[in-house]
């Protein structure tokens, strides 16, 4: 079968992520073309592909040259880009968020379905083997029931003064849409529709970001369980980094991101010395590489390419989680509880198609 021919645009850390696990499916798909405003940048990544792809600093200039693109791109860019690409014919993967309105969004999303074309989002931690695993045992109440959902992100992202990254129009909020997008869109999967919600953030200790450099948001899910996400670009240190603590009826399920571990931590009763007695037990149900998994991203978005499939990350999903977080920021505004009512994984999807 012919290889899909993609066009990397925007050749800054997150490409460079992206290119570095592509290895593992260039036999379905080849890297054709690179773009960026800065052409070292662009050099820079195609040199480390094991190929010999188009360099350019105009992405418009590469469009008969290939059946796709990623875009990784500064937010405030997803928007136009991607509709240049999807108006061109050409399928498109972009990365998250995918853009800074719901007006872009909406656009976006029409486009591509008016034209038959496949349009995904880049939400790498739905296709993390850890976090898949953890999604079944939850879908399959292994555990019992979840009633707390967990995730801890703990980082130091500090640019450059003057980075796009730093502004809120650019980035479109601050951590927690640029970064927290992912674990909403992670908790709204695994545990359906939200109720209500709040979101505190700041920039304190971070004075780098113009929005949160900080933030905690807490989710009421339909069924009576809670949701939380503790998100910092501030952390000199950490214990946690990243982790996902899933508490059921009968159990709790970790997964350590760092070390590669999804754990089953259960308690039972024993007998010793006469006596019953509780005690905690471990169980490591899967590991996995420490590495954002992106050739697994790259894999389902060529498997959608070549049979029409709906992205499991496709974009009707993405704005629906981007609507929680918009929610939640207007509250905070407001200095009030959110009301999350009629949001969530799937309820744009039936208002509008």
């Amino acid at each position: 079968m012919k290889k899909i021919r993609i066009a990397i645009i925007g050749c800054g850390g997150m490409a460079r992520s992206h290119a570095s696990r592509f290895a593992e499916v260039l036999d379905r798909m080849e890297v054709a073309a690179v773009v960026d405003i800065d052409p070292d940048k662009a050099e820079a990544v195609a040199g480390g592909l094991d190929n010999d792809p188009i360099i350019e600093t105009d992405y418009q200039q590469i469009f008969e040259h290939v059946d796709a693109a990623l875009v990784v791109l500064p937010h405030h860019l997803h928007y136009e880009v991607t509709l240049a690409c999807l108006r061109a014919g050409k399928h498109v993967l972009v990365e998250k968020p995918m853009a800074n309105s719901e007006a872009e969004c909406v656009e976006m999303i029409e486009e591509a379905q008016q034209r038959g074309l496949v349009l995904m989002v880049a939400y790498c931690m739905r296709y993390h083997p850890l976090v898949v695993k953890m999604k079944e045992l939850i879908a399959e109440k292994a555990f019992g029931e979840v009633f707390q959902l967990s995730i801890w992100t703990e980082q130091l992202t500090r640019y450059t003064d003057g980075h796009w990254a730093h502004s809120a129009a650019k980035l479109g909020g601050g951590q927690f849409f640029s970064h927290g997008c992912h674990y909403i869109d992670l908790m709204l999967w695994m545990m359906g529709r939200p109720v209500r919600g709040n979101h505190y953030g700041t920039n304190f200790c971070t004075p780098w970001m113009e929005k949160e450099g900080t933030s905690n948001a807490t989710i009421e899910f339909e069924n009576g369980a809670l949701g939380y996400h503790f998100g910092t670009w501030g952390a000199k240190g950490s214990r946690l980094g990243y982790a996902f603590h899933a508490h059921c009826e009968d159990g709790m399920i970790e997964i350590d991101l760092a070390k590669g571990r999804l754990i089953a931590h259960t308690r039972a009763e024993e007998h010793e010395a006469g006596k019953l007695v509780s005690r905690q037990h471990e169980e490591v149900l899967l590991q996995a590489p420490n590495a954002k998994h992106t050739e697994l991203e790259m894999a389902h978005f060529v498997d959608c390419i070549e049979t029409g499939a709906i992205p499991l990350t496709n974009p009707a999903n993405s704005l629906e989680g981007l609507q929680v977080i918009w929610k939640l920021y207007e509250a905070e505004e407001r200095h009030e509880m959110a009301d999350l009512r009629g949001l969530g994984l799937g309820t744009w999807c039936k208002k509008n198609i």
